[in-house]
């Protein structure tokens, strides 16, 4: 019986792990793979198919690009799109990954010329591992430290000729020296509805699941503003298309999915509703401190400010004031509850 239960485990996490496996291929899948597929961010393609266009006309590397803003807006997706349209292979890692020098040497001394190094959340890039960079932007060069007190000597060793593209959501922890060593900076934007159907549609299609336009729009309605979110509601909503039996998505399909999904109109999810609830029955409305909201709703500070807070001040439910955060007058009507005279008040003030 032991080495059943043991056996049952062992298939369990094998079958996790290919979920999550082919989570990932799809993921992988519904990218667009060149400018010409992406949808949205007009001006930032604009720009990027100059830049690239004018490097390849002159048989030059790109320059170090930046990419910011909100997750789930493509900056991941954009990098692969610009190795590609240039040429190279990327080599993908993130900031926290890289704790030490040596592990960014080792990055920097596999790259071939004209390869792209991808380094996502490099806000969270170290002092040390900083100051090793700066030199292979610049000069494509790495300076090697052996050994360590009066006898410790540096070695110079160069470096094929490379496009790091870094991103982040948080261009304000990037210290001014890294940042002003990319060659340009873009900021990607909230999508609006119907690039976000555009987007449905597409994934639509590669996947396999029909779906009418009425459909795609209650979904792009309800995506946040964020392409990576649109994807994952039209996978969800597949499952249950597929359960149900309907060979194609329509909008009653669509809108029991997002019901069982607590996935309501304006795309807020159980999170959001408590968020704002606490808010408004906890606090009586009053404005709170973020570590206060912290520990009444047991989030994370960092959850709140990042993943949060963004979507419901665009939707205007919440307020950041010199006191803390309050439930606007907007988010006591979704909850259907009626605010207080002095809440009103304090609102329009």
């Amino acid at each position: 019986m032991i080495q059943s239960n043991q056996d049952n485990e062992a298939a369990s996490a094998l079958n996790d792990a290919m979920a999550d496996e082919e989570e990932i291929i799809i993921e992988q899948t519904l990218r667009p793979q060149a400018l010409s597929e992406y949808v949205g961010q007009d001006g930032i393609k604009n720009n990027l198919n100059i830049i690239i266009q004018a490097a390849k006309q002159r048989g030059e590397i790109l320059e170090h690009l930046m990419f910011y803003g909100p997750p789930g807006l493509g900056k991941t997706t954009l990098a692969f799109i610009v190795a590609k349209e240039m040429g190279g292979n990327i080599k993908v890692t993130s900031g926290p990954a890289i704790e030490r020098a040596g592990d960014l040497a080792s990055l920097l001394t596999n790259l071939s010329e004209g390869d792209v190094l991808f380094i996502d959340e490099i806000h969270r890039l170290n002092k040390a591992v900083e100051e090793v960079l700066y030199p292979a932007m610049e000069d494509h060069v790495l300076d090697i430290v052996l050994g360590k007190g009066p006898g410790a000597r540096s070695i110079r060793m160069e470096l094929p000729k490379f496009t790091l593209i870094g991103a982040t959501t948080r261009i304000g922890l990037i210290s001014s020296p890294l940042r002003d060593r990319f060659g340009a900076t873009y900021r990607l934007e909230y999508y609006p509805e119907e690039d976000l159907e555009k987007i449905i549609r597409r994934s639509s299609k590669i996947l396999n699941a029909p779906i009418d336009r009425e459909a795609a729009a209650e979904l792009s309605k309800r995506s946040r503003f964020t392409p990576r979110i649109a994807n994952r509601l039209l996978k969800r909503v597949r499952d249950f298309a597929q359960v149900r039996g309907h060979a194609t998505i329509n909008q009653n399909t669509a809108a029991e999915a997002l019901k069982l999904l607590e996935i309501d109109s304006q795309g807020l999810d159980k999170n959001d509703r408590r968020i704002l609830e606490t808010l408004i029955h906890k606090f009586s409305g009053n404005p709170v401190g973020l570590s206060t909201l912290a520990a009444a709703t047991g989030e994370e500070e960092d959850t709140i400010t990042d993943l949060y807070e963004p979507f419901l001040i665009r939707l205007g439910l919440i307020a950041k004031t010199p006191k803390g955060r309050q439930a606007t007058e907007a988010a006591y009507r979704h909850l259907d509850v009626t605010p207080p005279i002095n809440n009103q008040q304090k609102t329009l003030l």
